[in-house]
């Protein structure tokens, strides 16, 4: 069988797995969410890198030294139902690269990123984010139990904090503009100044 090479190869309206995700040689970055494809935007913008540097340059400073890991794009990431245990490859249909992932549980850590939910994600939002992709992220962070999300919007240099609930909901913890403090739920001795994270 011919490798997968091309986007048109695949069948848009298909069904694919992890297994089928890791045979593919594409140019282009894609996510499976529910096991379809989502093409992911096409090289991202200088303010979208420049808010990931600057993120990742604040985590990494904070975590060094410490128990949680921090990873940022492209690294892969399955998500899917813990309470049915370790799944195999071509049973995992959601695999996600976020912006940024913090991790503590060195156990989900594999050479190929990491298997199971993230205990914080960041999503650094660019033009081509369509409200389907975000809804369906949301959907999938809050069913995979990811206890914190974040959604940074660099344009309009906002920050929005969604924490799990006790009935495994997202609600919205806050909505940061682009001169605060933001602070994680998670990990309430970081402090991360917006005003550094928006600057170019």
């Amino acid at each position: 069988m011919a490798p997968i090479t091309q986007l048109s190869q695949l069948d848009p309206n298909g069904t694919y797995s992890y297994a089928d995700y890791l045979t593919w040689r594409l140019e282009e970055s894609v996510e499976l969410i529910k096991g379809k494809i989502i093409a992911m935007s096409p090289a991202p913008s200088r303010k979208h890198q420049s808010v990931s540097l600057n993120l990742s340059v604040s985590l990494g400073n904070h975590f060094k030294h410490k128990h949680c890991n921090v990873y940022v794009a492209p690294f892969d990431v399955k998500l899917y139902d813990r309470r049915k245990s370790l799944l195999q490859d071509r049973e995992v249909f959601s695999v996600v690269q976020p912006d940024l992932c913090v991790i503590c549980d060195k156990e989900k850590l594999t050479e190929q990123g990491c298997d199971g939910a993230p205990d914080w994600i960041i999503e650094i939002l660019s033009p081509g984010n369509s409200q389907r992709e975000l809804r369906l992220k949301f959907q999938l962070y809050q069913e995979s139990a990811v206890t914190e999300y974040w959604i940074v919007h660099p344009y309009e240099q906002t920050l929005y904090q969604f924490v799990l609930d006790q009935n495994q909901k997202y609600q919205l913890h806050a909505m940061h503009p682009g001169d605060e403090i933001a602070t994680p739920y998670l990990f309430p001795d970081l402090q991360i100044d917006l005003n550094d994270v928006f600057a170019e």
